[in-house]
């Protein structure tokens, strides 16, 4: 693979801006894939993951910051000023830290601050993408920002050796490929060692099938946010790969 470069906390800044700008005056709408949620509602969200891992990553802290410890509630017209104060925060920090220094993650097999910089990017996107669909309008990610949080997203958020689902799920049986047409990335998905779980290798196999798409839309499919035409590879397969996935 070949994914371009990117700064990472730049994305995080851009697609937390856009986020904002895309939420502003319509905090009252529905938030299609965050069930019961408002705009309002995934503003408050927002605001309050970006503050944890600040603080995470300000603190270096080896494990979540105290609940009382968290900024009070603020009454709507603040919504909009209040994250973008706290996004601002997220991105100051990040920027100063050094990815290599130990601090507490969700993910066992990597526990630095590297983590959170690059998780964010994906955290912002996807949700900058339901702030702009809840408003009526369409974003396509940079494809390079894309790729990247597709290989992080295979890394962490399905079921592996590394971090295998509990209780065990039913193992995939197969192997499939996710193929980007518009960036030199692809992964073939195969049964891992342990039961119940994925390995991800980060180039198209030989005489397996494909889905293929542009970047940004294979992201959205694997959050649900989209659908993309899975061509040859039979949908039992893609419920099971979709059952070892830990985010919806």
């Amino acid at each position: 693979m070949d994914i371009p470069a990117f700064d990472f906390v730049d994305a995080i800044a851009e697609h937390s801006a856009g986020f904002a700008a895309a939420a502003d005056g319509n905090l009252g709408a529905d938030v299609e894939y965050c069930p019961g949620w408002t705009v309002a509602d995934l503003v408050r969200h927002m605001t309050d993951v970006q503050w944890m891992w600040a603080t995470v990553a300000d603190e270096r802290l080896s494990e979540p910051p105290d609940e009382e410890r968290r900024p009070a509630a603020v009454e709507p017209d603040q919504l909009i000023d209040t994250f973008r104060a706290g996004a601002d925060r997220l991105v100051r920090v990040l920027r100063a830290a050094n990815p290599e220094d130990a601090a507490w993650t969700w993910a066992p097999a990597q526990q630095d601050v590297g983590f959170i910089v690059r998780h964010q990017v994906q955290e912002a996107a996807v949700h900058h993408w339901d702030a702009v669909h809840a408003a009526g309008g369409t974003l396509a990610i940079a494809a390079p920002v894309a790729a990247d949080s597709i290989a992080e997203f295979l890394a962490f958020s399905v079921s592996s050796d590394a971090d295998p689902a509990d209780p065990v799920r039913p193992a995939l049986d197969g192997r499939f490929i996710l193929q980007c047409n518009d960036v030199d990335a692809a992964w073939t998905l195969s049964d891992g060692s342990t039961p119940g779980t994925v390995q991800s290798e980060q180039d198209a196999l030989p005489e397996a099938l494909a889905v293929t798409a542009g970047a940004s839309d294979l992201l959205l499919w694997l959050y649900g946010r989209v659908l993309v035409d899975t061509g040859p590879v039979p949908a039992d397969l893609i419920e099971r790969f979709r059952a070892l996935c830990f985010t919806d």
